[in-house]
């Protein structure tokens, strides 16, 4: 069975772990990082070893960190690359992440390494294949009847779980106003994406809003004959 590891911190990432014991069976291993961490982290080995980690996350087949700390995710990249950890997940952003620093230890270890601003905009990658195959840039399923929205099947969606909660609340809506309502359902679910600028969970309801577009015109195409 592929297992899925889990670096919390605080809130973040645990909303991932719900989402993926209660959408697949894949098998999940979690350690946690404090939540308030100094700005500057000077021994970042020794600042994980007095951590006391559950050593049992290196040993996953794909890592999804949300250290978010400049100074730690590296130095956990490191861990996850001498582990033989297929692939890296690094929500945050680049803000958050040192890339280039990210792309040396991914070329030294062989492991694929990803930084993403927001998770549903991650794709599927053959490194992590049963992770980002159900969860990333949501793909849906609808079904239509009499103008309205009957069944709704996430067959990809984010992490945190909004795709399948809007999918719930879609049900009856007109086709017509759906995909502004995804928009609307992503906006109000308590995401952790940023708010109150662009990109964050602005882009996360477009997102979503162009993934309920792209099978409705599928399932009206097909109801017309065309």
């Amino acid at each position: 069975m592929t297992t899925i590891g889990v670096i919390t911190r605080g809130k973040y990432g645990k909303r991932l772990i719900e989402t993926i014991l209660s959408q697949t069976d894949l098998k999940v291993v979690s350690a946690d990082i404090p939540s308030l961490l100094p700005d500057f982290i000077e021994e970042p080995a020794l600042f994980l070893e007095k951590l006391n980690l559950n050593k049992d996350v290196f040993n996953a087949d794909t890592i999804i960190t949300y250290s978010m700390h400049p100074d730690l995710t590296p130095e956990i990249a490191k861990l996850a690359g001498k582990n033989g950890v297929g692939a890296l997940i690094v929500p945050g952003g680049a803000s958050r992440a040192p890339v280039s620093e990210l792309d040396k230890i991914s070329k030294q270890y062989g492991m694929y390494i990803e930084v993403d601003d927001i998770c549903c905009t991650l794709k599927p990658n053959p490194a992590a294949p049963e992770f980002t195959s159900k969860f990333g840039s949501p793909i849906l399923d609808i079904k239509i009847h009499d103008g309205k929205v009957v069944d709704v099947n996430v067959i990809r969606g984010a992490p945190c779980g909004s795709t399948w909660k809007m999918a719930e609340k879609l049900i009856g809506t007109s086709v017509s106003g759906a995909p502004a309502r995804a928009g609307l359902l992503i906006q109000q679910y308590p995401c952790r994406a940023v708010r109150g600028k662009l990109g964050g969970i602005h882009e996360s309801a477009l997102i979503h809003k162009k993934a309920v577009e792209k099978p409705l015109i599928s399932e009206n195409n097909d109801i017309n004959g065309d």
